[in-house]
């Protein structure tokens, strides 16, 4: 008898401290995750309307004043850029028609001066040949006379 009570005392204490165990680790279990749920969810709270009071304002706008340098950046310089253009192009139009209107000018004085050259040789010749003329018709009428 005295080996049964030990055996079933042996067995039942086993048993009941290891039941005891488990239903007092599933109840401490419970009861953490119970208590620990809503402490977390409000500490959640807490820290993330801190954080984002804090954090996100600031970061925000940074990143908005850095998003509008960038933005203005850019703008400035494709302005730049287009006035550049705009300035190269007007600049060459006015550096070409004075270039063609000095270029016209040359050519219309080189022109001039060579049919003036040409004239002038043609009215010599002709002047020439008037006086030819003339000194022959003297001649001819010193040799008639």
């Amino acid at each position: 008898m005295q080996t049964d009570r030990q055996t079933d005392t042996d067995r039942h204490g086993q048993t009941d401290r290891q039941l005891d165990i488990q239903t007092d680790r599933q109840l401490d279990r419970q009861t953490n995750i119970q208590t620990d749920r809503p402490t977390d969810r409000q500490t959640d709270r807490r820290t993330d309307g801190r954080t984002d009071g804090r954090t996100d304002g600031p970061t925000d706008r940074q990143t908005d004043r850095q998003t509008d340098r960038q933005t203005d950046r850019q703008t400035d310089r494709q302005t730049d850029r287009q006035t550049d253009r705009q300035t190269d192009r007007q600049t060459d139009r006015q550096t070409d028609r004075q270039t063609d209107r000095q270029t016209d000018r040359q050519t219309d004085r080189q022109t001039d001066r060579q049919a003036d050259r040409q004239a002038g040789r043609q009215a010599g010749r002709q002047a020439a040949g008037r006086q030819a003329g003339r000194q022959a018709d003297l001649n001819l009428s010193l040799f008639q006379t």
